[in-house]
Parts: C-alpha cells; structure tokens; sequence
C-alpha cells in the first residue's frame, strides 16, 4: 500500500501510538514518534505525515487540559517560536535528510545537558525572558524541520517547574497552534500530497486510542515521575537521531 513494506507500516502503526500518548501525558515521547517515522518513510516526507497526526493530538491535548494553561508562558515564547519556524524553514529547504537528524539531535543533547546542570543547582531559578527568547527559537527551529520541537519546549516547562497538568495543558495549546502555523510552509515544500495524507488519515485512529488512554496516566503519575519520564525520552530519542 502506497509503496511501503509490512515492516514500513508497523513502525508508522507504533510511532502513530506514540504520537497520542505523548500529547496527553509523557511529552518527551515525542522525538520517538519523530525517529520511527523518519526510519519507515523518507525524513522531508515523513515530517508532513507526522505534522497531521500531531495537529490530531494536539486537538484532544487541548479539549483534556484547557483548563489547565499558563498563558504568560505562551504569550512569551510567540514570536521567537515565528522567528524559529522561518529560519526552519529555510534550513529544510537546502539540507539533506542525514544533516536534519544530526543537528536536532545535537540541540537535543545540548539541551538535556543544560537541563541536568540546572537541575543539579540547589536554589535554581526558572529562565528569565531571554531564556525564554532562546528556547521558544530553538522550539520553533525544530519543530519545522523535523517536528522534534516536543523535547525543547519539554526542557523548557521543566525548567519553569510546572506541575503536571499546567505543563500538559501549556504544551497542549502551545504544539496545536505552532503546527497549525506550519501547514503553508510544508505545502509550499511540497510535503503535503496525496501519499503523505493517506498514510496519516489511515493511522489517526491510532493516535486517538492512546491520547485517552494518556490522560488516564496523567491523572495518577506523580510529579518527580513524570519530570524523570521526560527527561529519559528526551534523551533517548536524541540518541537515536543522532545514530
């Protein structure tokens, strides 16, 4: 079907799982999601693929936690995520596939590093405003190019010592309109075509299932669990970009 192989499709049915639960209550699962589509699919095309899934988690991410939004946080990062998703843009129109998973798995890595030091200082504060400037570029920068904006903004609400669901809810409202805004420019690629749009119309019933089934999870993890959980995914899914 649609020239992918059996093992092409399991690897989209797991990443499309993925997808859903990492919307509604383990963020850092996100970067899986990215590796596995970029291993069953062509890296520029499986960004599409993903990007319409994501659009579907963010949407019930947003009915689950619409309560529960720090909106100083989201009016911070706005234009800087703009700046991030022009200049993403323009990197994914002249590189190859290899140089995209590098370069977001060095900023990944970067990132996680930053976050264990900061976490290791007894009385850190949360980033102040060009904190906020350089993780809402470096957000929006990786979530055009590879939809792998999920970690840095999870460092972020990490970093802004959320509690769970404020966190879930922040990212719920912040992911839905970043990769709503990304649609144009992925078109104007070309990534949006008849191929892509079938594979993800055929696993969204997958990324539905898992989205409720997370929010169950959300409702019972404890604090110091959930921020560990980010954490090790963030960093697994780095790894795996970057091999």
């Amino acid at each position: 079907m649609l020239g992918l192989d059996l093992t092409a499709w399991v690897l989209l049915c797991c990443g499309a799982l993925i997808v859903g639960i990492s919307k509604t209550a383990l963020p850092g699962a996100g970067t899986l999601a990215v590796a596995v589509f970029a291993a069953a699919m062509p890296a520029r095309e499986s960004t599409a693929t993903l990007l319409i899934l994501l659009l579907v988690g963010d949407l019930f991410a947003v009915w689950m936690y619409r309560r529960d939004v720090d909106w100083g946080i989201l009016r911070r990062l706005l234009w800087p995520v703009v700046a991030g998703v022009v200049l993403g843009t323009l990197f994914l129109g002249v590189s190859g596939d290899d140089v995209v998973r590098r370069v977001i798995a060095v900023i990944l890595l970067a990132l996680l590093g930053v976050t264990l030091w900061r976490r290791r200082q007894e009385s850190s504060a949360p980033p102040g405003r060009m904190g906020g400037y350089a993780y809402g570029s470096l957000g929006g920068f990786t979530t055009m190019v590879a939809n792998a904006g999920g970690p840095v903004m999870s460092m972020y609400l990490l970093a802004m010592q959320l509690p769970v669901k404020a966190f879930l809810g922040t990212a719920a409202y912040f992911f839905f309109a970043v990769n709503l805004s990304k649609l144009p420019f992925h078109a104007g690629l070309g990534l949006l075509n008849t191929t892509t749009l079938t594979i993800a119309v055929v696993l969204i019933p997958l990324v539905v299932i898992t989205a409720l089934i997370g929010r169950m999870i959300a409702e019972r993890i404890p604090q110091k669990l959930f921020d560990r959980a980010v954490l090790v995914l963030t960093a697994v899914g780095a790894l795996y970009l970057l091999v």
